[in-house]
């Protein structure tokens, strides 16, 4: 029963604040990379960010560097995405999806993450 749970989704502002969380079930993220990526209405799924197992690398998307922040928390089993200064374009449903490895460095590319979300909605509008 290996499942990632995103939770967090909602509407807000533009210029406003979300955390989205990814849980685990059934496996322990400790030795696995974590990625966020998105998928807005008509158009293809995009990668966001992702983080290494030690938690030491992080990689962004140019359009969310400087807003966005991805962190992990293996004692309670969870990575999180710090979503700042959001921004209309930011609307989407957002993915958390895992490798096993013992990565020092991630890639945001959906082919590389072989457990993956349900997925949780962002809206940003006024």
């Amino acid at each position: 029963q290996l499942q990632l749970v995103e939770s967090g989704g909602d509407l807000v502002q533009p210029g406003g604040s979300l955390r989205l969380s990814c849980a685990a079930s059934g496996f322990t993220l400790d030795y696995y990379a974590i990625a966020w990526f998105r998928q807005a209405p008509g158009k293809e799924r995009e990668g966001v960010s992702c983080i290494s197992t030690s938690g030491g690398s992080t990689n962004y998307a140019d359009s969310v560097k400087g807003r966005f922040a991805i962190s992990r928390d293996n004692a309670k089993n969870t990575v999180y995405l710090q979503m700042n200064s959001l921004k209309p374009e930011d609307t989407a449903v957002y993915y958390c999806a895992a490798i096993r490895g013992v990565f020092r460095r991630c890639v945001i590319s959906s082919n590389e993450y072989d457990q993956w979300g349900q997925g949780t909605h962002v809206t940003v509008s006024s």
